[in-house]
């Protein structure tokens, strides 16, 4: 029979916890309240930017600009984003699994990853893959200008040829309780060429088409970078969230079902002293 003292530390030592999760799960919940606006004001600009090289690069010269090149994909790079801190569920590992795979699919292929978030480093640290970059521990003071510093790296890397393609891997920013790994090319821009003639676009540029795609470029890819971290980092609160919240109401089942063992053992307790004390007294009048 368990002990009522072993069983009464226990249910504070749930509720201390309990208490940990749940100013976890505020803390999360005002952080992703701040980083659900963020994303919702970069996502338009992002997606209509992107949309408009893609559409510029259906009609121009891939030649003009190095960023546009195709070239036999012979080395990948995979920007993989992950958290720095765990209690956030699945968050990490569903996207390290995914990486995983991604990787093991490319047959002969000269692979190299550039890690954002401590969690993905360790992960992959210890598997002797090509790290090409490595950044953590920002996001709690995460800038534009942490963006910038990373799509310079890989905008380097690209023109210099030392890449054939960049690939992203992140989790997109759903709700609160959803999140969605995706798998996208970052490098070279995808041409999106109309599906309908009203839609189709003859542009006119000036000065020069190469002069715009040399501003242009680069700017789609600090802005996609940005927009990357931003939905893993929303993603990251709202999967804490959520964890911790269930956390919360496990924690509550546990210290109800610790309290009603400790009651039962110690009515079991006060019962059988009774009968002690019964079983005496009749002993004595005999």
């Amino acid at each position: 029979m368990a002990n009522p003292k072993d069983i009464k530390r226990r249910i504070i030592s749930v509720r201390k916890t309990q208490q940990i999760t749940r100013a976890l799960k505020m803390v999360a919940a005002v952080k992703l309240r701040r980083a659900q606006q963020r994303i919702v004001q970069a996502r338009p600009y992002a997606y209509r930017l992107n949309a408009l090289l893609g559409h510029i690069s259906a009609k121009v010269d891939h030649n003009l600009h190095p960023l546009l090149a195709e070239r036999e994909p012979k080395r990948l790079g995979y920007v993989i984003v992950t958290a720095d801190q765990g209690l956030c569920g699945s968050f990490n590992q569903n996207i390290i699994r995914k990486a995983d795979q991604e990787i093991t699919a490319q047959v002969n292929k000269d692979i190299h990853l550039m890690l954002i978030g401590r969690k993905g480093r360790d992960a992959f640290a210890r598997k002797n893959h090509h790290i090409i970059g490595e950044y953590t521990a920002f996001f709690k003071n995460m800038t534009f200008a942490h963006a910038v510093e990373i799509a310079t790296l890989i905008n380097n890397l690209y023109v210099h040829k030392e890449l054939d393609r960049v690939y992203l891997i992140y989790n997109e920013f759903k709700s609160a309780v959803q999140q969605r790994v995706v798998v996208e090319q970052l490098l070279p821009i995808i041409p999106i060429i109309p599906t309908e003639k009203k839609y189709e676009a003859d542009f006119i540029f000036e000065p020069s088409a190469s002069s715009i795609l040399d501003l242009l470029c680069p700017k789609n890819l600090n802005i996609q970078i940005w927009r990357v971290l931003l939905e893993s980092f929303a993603s990251e609160m709202g999967a804490r969230m959520t964890a911790m919240e269930y956390a919360t109401e496990n924690a509550h089942t546990l210290i109800s079902n610790l309290t009603m063992q400790y009651n039962r053992i110690r009515q079991e307790n006060i019962t059988k002293e009774i009968l002690e004390i019964v079983s005496g007294s009749e002993a004595l009048r005999q």
